[in-house]
């Protein structure tokens, strides 16, 4: 995420963080973890209000609100993905963590195991980004991202065709009827997502600088924008252990 090197105290040559885009990715992950806690508040501790925001995630409102937050957060990977130097070394590193993930809630829950969820995509993602897509240009990216966003809207049908009795394709959202897991994010359509993500680096963000004409105040969002997947980690863990100490969980 690069600016000029030549901003004051930074040495020439040295990237610089693009305001909205930590700002975005920020406001994202604070959304994310806000669901989160009320989905852990209505589960595991039976309270139906929080703040004056229900517990009940089941509406069609919150259903559309959480797909906006991952869009977001998945548009802006892809983004991100154009103004890296090495999408390989963040896609392995990340799907280290990913991995980690999914073995953690399989020891704390077998039945609330994470199968291929928003971490394990998004590593995949950079990894056949940075493989196959890095020297496309932006009309390339968004042919196969609206292919691969069409697939996905075929897939429900093809699962009903097909009769998958299996799980070996639920990374390309091929699964039995049987699956089922709290966090799945399937490479079809969510690469094409994030393929649409990087059409927008490889235009809008081409010259790999802020489109603000000046830097504004740095904020809190911004802050979690840049440490975001150390918040999307830990902020489980947090929320439970406070809900134990306080005596909630049920």
């Amino acid at each position: 995420m690069t600016e000029a090197g030549s901003a004051a105290g930074r040495p020439a040559g040295r990237p610089s963080r693009i305001w909205e885009i930590d700002f975005l990715r920020g406001l994202a992950i604070i959304l994310m973890v806000g669901y989160h806690l009320l989905f852990d508040l209505g589960e595991f501790s039976g309270i139906k209000r929080f703040l004056g925001f229900s517990t009940d995630l089941t509406t069609v409102a919150w259903t559309v609100a959480q797909y906006s937050f991952a869009v977001l957060f998945v548009v802006l990977s892809g983004t991100s993905s154009t103004l890296s130097r090495n999408n390989v070394r963040r896609g392995l590193r990340l799907l280290a963590v990913s991995i980690l993930v999914s073995v953690a809630t399989y020891v704390f829950d077998p039945a609330s195991t994470v199968y291929f969820g928003i971490l394990q995509c998004l590593a995949i993602s950079m990894l056949i980004y940075g493989a196959a897509f890095k020297k496309s240009g932006a009309v390339a990216c968004a042919a196969w991202g609206a292919i691969i966003i069409g697939l996905g809207a075929a897939l429900p049908m093809l699962r009903r065709a097909a009769e998958v009795r299996s799980d070996w394709l639920l990374p390309f959202g091929l699964h039995s009827s049987s699956f089922s897991s709290f966090d799945y994010f399937p490479l079809i359509p969510w690469f094409g997502i994030f393929l649409a993500g990087a059409v927008l680096g490889k235009s809008v963000y081409s010259a790999k600088r802020s489109l603000l004409p000046r830097r504004l105040p740095e904020t809190f969002v911004n802050a979690a924008g840049r440490h975001s997947l150390l918040i999307y980690i830990v902020h489980q863990p947090v929320i439970m252990g406070i809900l134990y100490v306080l005596g909630l969980t049920r």
